[in-house]
């Protein structure tokens, strides 16, 4: 069995993996939100400015147009970085649409190999229900049903993900091949979870321990699963332990019947499969804060043209 003692920080950094999609689309979202709402402020400002010129008649042809000119620029810099932000968020889109196909793809596989499992689309999981990988109370070993399964689990890994793998080690080196824009997987997470029974720290090594063994018995039935490497050559198999912290359902079961109970417990000691597919934003990130930083100069300007009297 083994041990790790950073699991807390291992479960935030899977936290952040996991909200990645969601976070990085509310981000460009609201980056655009602001700069609209800071481009209908300073046209109202205009507007506003315009009509005291037109009342009082102090401000000169020339001045007018200076100001017409700065609110242009900086409406064509607003327009530039809306195509940057909708850019960026088509690249999401499809990330999110080949990781949906990915787990359609492994779902229909499992089920045809008898696998009972589910996937959320949402957040890049699949599920192996109680009919699939199960461990004992304060077990972390697979059971022979449990090994089978994770044996029909690994072929079918091994047969779907190449498709989304950008590197495969053959003959030592590696074999690229070219990808679909949002189809190259970063990491499949396998993670390990415990029921609410027994000590917390002692559930977060076990659930560890869960996932180092499921990630043992994949490559053990599939070597070749240690080969697919992601965009940056690194394995894309890793695991993780998320103790009783993720269970299935908020919702428990009446104190008087045991027997729900007892198999609320037992589909919480389960094995998950989070997918995480690869989308480097930062280029595109930096260039949205250049054209930001280059408004702000823009609108400082407006301000000032338009106070001149």
């Amino acid at each position: 069995m083994l041990a790790f003692d950073d699991s807390a920080g291992r479960e935030a950094v899977e936290e952040e993996e996991e909200n990645y999609f969601v976070s990085m689309t509310d981000m460009m979202v609201g980056i655009l939100f602001i700069f609209i709402i800071m481009l209908m402020v300073f046209a109202l400002q205009f507007k506003q400015e315009t009509d005291e010129t037109a009342e009082q008649k102090t401000k000169s042809e020339a001045q007018i147009e200076e100001i017409l000119k700065k609110v242009r620029s900086v409406s064509a810099q607003l327009n530039d970085v809306r195509q940057e932000i909708n850019h960026e968020l088509e690249e999401l889109s499809q990330s999110q649409r080949q990781r949906t196909q990915l787990l359609t793809d492994l779902r229909n596989e499992l089920r045809a190999a008898g696998l009972d499992v589910q996937i959320d689309e949402e957040n890049g999981v699949l599920r192996l229900t109680e009919n699939a990988i199960r461990f004992a109370s304060d077990r972390s070993n697979l059971d022979a049903v449990a090994r089978d399964n994770v044996r029909k689990l690994a072929e079918v890994l091994a047969r779907v993900l190449p498709r989304y793998t950008t590197y495969v080690e053959a003959d030592g080196g590696l074999v690229s091949k070219e990808l679909t824009p949002g189809a190259a997987i970063d990491t499949v997470f396998i993670e390990g979870h415990t029921d609410i029974t027994g000590l917390d720290n002692q559930n977060w090594q076990l659930s560890t321990s869960r996932a180092v063994e499921t990630y043992r018995a994949l490559t053990e039935f599939q070597p070749s699963l240690r080969s697919l490497r992601n965009p940056e050559k690194n394995e894309i198999i890793s695991v993780s332990g998320y103790s009783s912290t993720r269970p299935i359902s908020d919702t428990q079961p009446p104190a008087d019947d045991q027997r729900a109970q007892s198999q609320a417990l037992e589909r919480n000691r389960r094995i998950d499969m989070r997918f995480v597919m690869q989308v480097d934003p930062s280029d595109k990130l930096n260039e949205v804060l250049r054209l930001t930083d280059s408004m702000q100069g823009q609108i400082e300007e407006l301000r000032k043209a338009a106070t001149v009297q």
